[in-house]
């Protein structure tokens, strides 16, 4: 009978990485009611990157998460938005863009929307690439 000890050691498999950003703030103009226009207000940005295997000795091997930041911000600077929808899911496309990216899932939450009554309300998208 053989004990885990006298197997053989196995070289790791790659299964997957990660890059993400959590929590961000960003202020937009966003949302389909009247006293919503030409006021910016809190969005509060998650953003999980599924990235390609690589060696990941230099930041261009991977993503950087301070241009996540800057898709979001850009974003949010573009003009006024009307849905959590439509924001979500143009960082996604942004991100997406990321040579390494393969997979993005956003959650993007406004938490004026519905308060005192909940804390947020939100989206959560996952796009991939084709």
């Amino acid at each position: 009978m053989s004990s885990v000890s006298d197997s053989k050691p196995t070289s790791p498999r790659f299964v997957s990485a990660k890059v993400f950003v959590r929590g961000l703030t960003v202020d937009a103009e966003i949302g389909v009611h009247a006293h919503e226009r030409g006021r910016r207000q809190p969005l509060i940005v998650d953003v999980e990157l599924d990235v390609a295997a690589g060696g990941w000795r230099t930041i261009g091997e991977t993503v950087n998460y301070e241009r996540i930041v800057g898709h979001a911000r850009h974003l949010a600077d573009s003009g006024h938005i009307l849905l959590v929808e439509t924001f979500a899911w143009r960082l996604a496309r942004a991100c997406l863009a990321e040579p390494c990216a393969l997979r993005a899932r956003v959650r993007v939450e406004k938490p004026h929307a519905l308060a005192p009554q909940a804390q947020a309300a939100g989206v959560e998208i996952i796009v991939e690439r084709d």
